[in-house]
């Protein structure tokens, strides 16, 4: 059960559905192992789209 509801708060998580400290308290761990357990899934810590990149560098 804990480890279903780890890949659901991950996949909650990647679609950004929920923030991280949302899916770690869904996940029924801490943000540090929430944080850790998303380099397992392949998923990255950040959530930010090329878009958002682009408009932080100045629209390069």
């Amino acid at each position: 059960m804990a480890a279903m509801r780890l890949a659901a708060a991950v996949k909650w998580y990647e679609t950004a559905a929920v923030s991280q400290s949302k899916a770690a308290e869904i996940a029924g761990l801490s943000r540090a192992e929430f944080l850790a357990a998303l380099g397992q899934f392949g998923v990255s810590p950040f959530q930010t789209t090329s878009e958002e990149l682009r408009e932080e560098a100045g629209g390069a």
